[in-house]
């Protein structure tokens, strides 16, 4: 009996998240726009024929940042951030990226296939993906099965509570130099809001006068957190 399983690359996430701490803890709560780079042979515009007829896809992936995975010996618990991050229960209670098969699962919106030269591009928004991240497979999502309209989500039930995100001063300034310049778009600065308003930072911190970093596309941002409101400090 096989104990492991060799899986293809088929492509890789090109995202605005650069780095893990900011992402979305959960796929379509921010609806910011990636696209998959398609690795040949799978950059054929034939695999994609008809995808168009599906709002929406399955994308399978791999846990690719994880520091020295298989070193890492299998965990049966975790601390979901959910829950604080302070609460143990079982890794297949959980959708942990410290998980035996390093597999993640998202389902995302389709925007539209494009081919540019020898290069085949997959279009998405709602993605919870780091930049660079390895795509194993794309299925479509087919709403009469996959959509399970009494499901119960455990502790995970209801969408997190959102903080409204204001800026400050010298951060309306960058903002606006960077607009003017090209350096940043209307919906890029949008989608930074979005990805705020979750309040990225791990449940166990809550430090009103720390000043968190985070790089999302081709910003480095600064902010500040309070109970109610998060403040951008500076891009």
């Amino acid at each position: 009996m096989m104990t492991e399983l060799t899986l293809p690359i088929i492509g890789y996430m090109h995202s605005s998240y650069k780095e893990k701490f900011g992402i979305p803890r959960q796929p379509n709560l921010v609806q910011v726009e990636s696209y998959i780079e398609m690795s040949a042979p799978y950059n054929d515009v034939l695999a994609f024929e008809r995808i168009e007829a599906f709002s929406h896809l399955w994308l399978l992936w791999q846990f690719h940042d994880n520091k020295n995975p298989e070193k890492t010996q299998f965990r049966p618990q975790v601390r979901p951030p959910r829950l604080g991050g302070n609460k143990k229960i079982g890794v297949f209670a959980t959708r942990s990226m410290y998980r035996p098969s390093q597999i993640g699962l998202s389902v995302v919106r389709l925007k539209c296939v494009k081919k540019e030269g020898k290069s085949v591009r997959v279009y998405v928004t709602g993605s919870d993906l780091l930049d660079g991240t390895p795509i194993v497979d794309i299925k479509p999502y087919i709403h009469y099965s996959d959509a399970v309209i009494d499901a119960e989500s455990g502790y995970a039930q209801d969408e997190p509570n959102r903080k409204s995100v204001i800026w400050s001063d010298r951060a309306i300034e960058q903002k606006q130099q960077l607009l003017t310049s090209g350096k940043l778009s209307v919906q890029t600065a949008q989608e930074l809001e979005a990805v705020l308003s979750l309040d990225p930072r791990p449940a166990y911190q809550d430090d009103e006068a720390r000043i968190y970093g985070m790089k999302f596309a081709n910003l480095d941002v600064k902010f500040k957190v309070n109970e109610t409101c998060i403040e951008i400090q500076e891009l």
